[in-house]
Order: C-alpha cells, then sequence, then structure tokens
C-alpha cells in the first residue's frame, strides 16, 4: 500500500474544514476508508485533535527516520554480533539486544547462519551456542529410581502469584552433578525477575545440601516467599528449610516443565560447566564469574534487560546488595 502524499494530506485538512465526513473523503482521495482512519488517529495534535497537513507530514517523517533499518550484513556489524557470541549472548539476545540498544535491525536467523557457515569453514563460533549445535534429547520415558521423599507438599498448593511471576520471592532449586556423580552445585533462582544464584557442595547429601541451601537463602531472607523442587533426595530435609524460611513445594514426578525456569537456567550454566566437568576441581571465583556472567545476559521475556535490572525493579528500583 502506498503512503499519503502531503498534497494528500493537504486535501484532507481542507475536506475536514468543510465538514466532510472521513468516508467521503476516502472516495474522493480513492484510498481505503482505514486509510483515513488511520491517518488522522496517528497525525493529528495531540493538544486539541485537529489535523493539519505540515504536522502530519513531519510526524510521518519522523517515524520514518526513527524506524529499525534492516541493514546489511557488513563486516563492521559481522564483527559486533562475533564479540557478542564470544561474550556467550545467544543469537536472538543478540538480535534482541542490538536493536533496543543501537537501533539494529537483524534478525536471529542470519545470525545462526553466519555461525553454520564459520563451522563448515572450521571456525569455532558455534561452541558459544548453549548447546553447541547439539539436537535435544527426548525425555520422560526413564523411571526415576531416587524415591519419594517423606512429608513433601505438591506443587498444587504453592501459591497462585507463582506462577504469575508479578512479585520476587518465589525460587526454585536444583542441583547440578559433577562428573562420576562426585560434587554438585546448587542453583537458586528467582522465578520473577530470573536472578540465579550457585555454590558449590562436595556432594548431595542431603545434610549437607540443607546447610549450603539455607547459607544461600540468607542473604535473600526477608524477601523469600516460597520455594520449589524436584523429587531428588537432596531435599529430604526440606522440612528443616520451610520452618526456617518459608514453605516448601515439589514439583510432580517426570514434569520438568512444572519447574521451566529453573530447567533452563540449568542449561545456561551447562554451557560453562558442561556434564563432563570436575565440579570438585571447580574454582569458587569461576562459579561466582559464571553466576554474574548469567544475570547480566539480556533475557527476551524481560524485552531484553538483565535480571539484576528486574530484580531492581521489583524490590526498591535502587543498588542492590545480594548479587553474590
Amino acid at each position: 500500500m502506498s503512503h499519503l502524499t502531503y498534497e494528500q494530506r493537504y486535501t484532507i485538512e481542507k475536506l475536514l474544514s468543510c465538514g466532510k465526513k472521513q468516508s467521503e473523503i476516502a472516495r474522493l482521495l480513492s484510498v481505503n476508508a482505514s486509510t483515513i482512519s488511520r491517518e488522522l488517529g496517528r497525525n493529528s495534535d495531540n493538544r486539541n485533535g485537529s489535523y493539519r497537513a505540515l504536522l502530519a507530514q513531519r510526524k510521518y517523517e519522523s517515524r520514518l527516520i526513527k524506524k529499525p533499518k534492516k541493514v546489511k550484513f557488513t563486516q563492521p556489524l559481522r564483527q559486533k554480533v562475533i564479540a557478542l557470541l564470544k561474550d556467550d549472548y545467544s543469537p536472538e539476545q543478540i538480535a534482541g539486544t542490538l536493536k533496543k540498544k543501537e537501533n539494529i535491525c537483524i534478525s536471529h536467523e542470519s545470525i545462526y547462519q553466519l555461525i553454520w557457515t564459520d563451522k563448515k569453514q572450521k571456525g569455532d563460533l558455534y561452541t558459544h551456542l548453549r548447546r553447541k549445535g547439539r539436537k535435544y534429547r527426548k525425555r520422560g520415558s526413564n523411571k526415576d529410581s531416587r524415591g519419594t521423599i517423606k512429608g513433601r507438599v505438591g506443587i498444587e498448593q504453592r501459591p497462585k502469584e507463582a506462577l504469575e511471576r508479578t512479585c520476587f520471592g518465589h525460587l526454585e532449586v536444583d542441583t547440578i552433578v559433577g562428573k562420576n556423580h562426585k560434587g554438585a552445585i546448587i542453583t537458586l533462582n528467582d522465578l520473577s525477575s530470573g536472578m540465579l544464584w550457585m555454590k558449590k557442595v562436595p556432594s548431595r547429601d542431603a545434610e549437607i545440601v540443607k546447610n549450603k541451601l539455607a547459607d544461600m537463602l540468607d542473604q535473600i531472607r526477608p524477601y523469600i516467599k516460597s520455594i520449589t523442587a524436584d523429587n531428588g533426595k537432596e531435599f529430604a530435609k526440606h522440612q528443616d528449610i520451610a520452618d526456617e524460611y518459608c514453605d516448601f513445594f515439589f514439583a510432580n514426578p517426570y514434569s520438568p516443565w512444572e519447574r521451566g525456569a529453573n530447567e533452563n537456567l540449568n542449561g545456561l550454566i551447562r554451557q560453562y560447566i558442561p556434564k563432563s566437568s570436575d565440579i570438585l576441581n571447580i574454582d569458587e571465583q569461576y562459579i561466582r564469574n559464571v553466576q554474574e556472567k548469567i544475570n547480566n545476559r539480556p533475557r527476551k521475556r524481560f524485552e531484553f534487560e538483565n535480571p539484576i535490572f528486574m530484580m531492581q525493579n521489583l524490590l526498591f528500583n535502587s543498588e542492590i546488595a545480594f548479587v553474590n
């Protein structure tokens, strides 16, 4: 559809001053009635609602300037994308960030094409992808042999506001296991802001996990509302946590989607700590660096703001003291 010209806008102004209706103006200009309606809605004076051709033309030209432009994959842009890839941004995060921060419009599909072309040429850009190009494996058919947990409370009883994700303090917890099932990392995340905390433990013994989890919760004690875990036996001491901090809930067996946020974050962590990693030999500072890196990465669901920014907004719109 062609855009209205300045001459057509001048005609609209004069016809309106003569009392003509929108349908008549559309017929006289040989355009659709919705075109006139949209023109008046977009380009009338915001103060008094009047329509003037000169103001309407200026508004139209201003929008053209501000409109994101699709750009060619130039060498400078390519280097900018590669730098973000090497900082472990996903193609979708790169596209969203460039559009929001620099008004550059490039599709994530184009970035993937860059990665696959680089891989064919023996490059290593694909190694910065979360799954490094591997396909997903179907899950759910194997039985869980970890047994049941005494006194567990099902996720069905968790407050509805946890699903709404409108307030800080509804948490999910899980463990990432190391090579040969030696050592683990406790991962704790907030559902609303996406904030992540990580701590290493020498084993998944329930008492050890409970004590380390308590240390993590102490950082945000005033804000905690609930915790949800899977059915791992490392959370067998859940009642101690519930007595001290908040209600403790368990997802249903074979239902990882009920803890989708935590599952997703664990996947992000595996980019830096693969399943083959010997967690016992991983430095605590490295774990803190991974945590900081993930908390500073933009998220699509936050319109490409990062979890630290979201937590600040949800709590008190000021600097946060607890990010470690």
